[in-house]
């Protein structure tokens, strides 16, 4: 492949599991910055902000600051910016966000009179965003969402991971909550996070690269690395974090590459020319 000119690298499951550091992902973080190599850290991640997230990291000793970061919350509040000013916005989401979506107004929940029937009453968002799953994807809650949906309201989601990996094995996320809110309202949500290709196209755009000399680094064969690749980006799956060898096979393409971890990355045709 062409010599790397920049690089977009998920950060759960290929440089932290639950946030404690993969073997070799720190020393291999930094070789590529002595290199001098152009790299935005892109996340579904929507429990932490961009700024709790670059404090955790570097307190792991990872060579990163938030102007690195690129969240889906981040992008969210940009989509909701340019296509849905000034609206009603309802977020459904495990941690507090809210300093990363700067201009978005943000309503709490409540339960809508039962005599509004079908017409849209003065409790019903203009938007329901939905992030990351955790405790607050209870049934209650599904449900209000459900019937804020009924009654018009548009669904953003920014992302559609089905699981992730902790610590403690793999974890439901909010994409399995997704395909049912989409189904029983008859709705599709507009993706904004990975896979989504204004996502990949903004990180580009942070880096000042072109796609076809930018590596995408994941391990979601669907949301990092064929996404990626439907932009004109080389995609890398790494063999940590969410990676299972049944969801590659059951996958509608193929990685350009794939390494037992980011410790391997340095040594890609490509890429490991510019760190010698």
């Amino acid at each position: 492949m062409t010599a790397v000119e920049a690089l977009l690298i998920d950060i759960d499951g290929v440089l932290t599991v639950s946030w404690k550091p993969l073997p070799g992902a720190v020393g291999a973080m930094e070789r590529l910055r002595a290199a001098g190599i152009p790299l935005a850290l892109v996340t579904n991640t929507t429990s932490r902000t961009r700024a709790s997230i670059a404090q955790e990291l570097s307190g792991a000793g990872f060579p990163v600051g938030v102007d690195d970061i690129l969240t889906a919350p981040a992008v969210t509040a940009v989509h909701l910016a340019e296509h849905y000013p000034g609206a009603r916005c309802l977020l459904l989401n495990s941690g507090d966000i809210r300093e990363d979506l700067p201009g978005v107004t943000l309503v709490e929940d409540q339960v809508e009179d039962e005599d509004e029937g079908e017409n849209r009453g003065e409790g019903t968002p203009d938007v329901v965003v939905v992030g990351g799953a955790g405790p607050e994807f209870g049934y209650a809650q599904l449900n209000r969402v459900f019937g804020h949906l009924q009654r018009g309201a548009r669904l953003v989601a920014m992302h559609r991971n089905l699981y992730w990996r902790t610590d403690a094995g793999l974890q439901l996320d909010a994409g399995a909550f997704l395909l049912g809110l989409e189904r029983a309202a008859r709705t599709e949500a507009e993706v904004v996070g990975k896979p989504a290709a204004p996502f990949f196209a903004a990180a580009l755009s942070r880096l000042g690269a072109d796609a076809s000399a930018a590596l995408m680094v994941g391990d979601d064969i669907e949301a990092d690395v064929l996404a990626a690749q439907r932009a004109g980006i080389t995609g890398v799956l790494v063999k940590t974090g969410k990676y299972v060898p049944e969801a590659v096979e059951a996958a509608d393409g193929t990685p350009d590459h794939v390494i037992d971890s980011f410790a391997d990355l340095p040594g890609l045709p490509g890429l490991a020319e510019r760190l010698t």
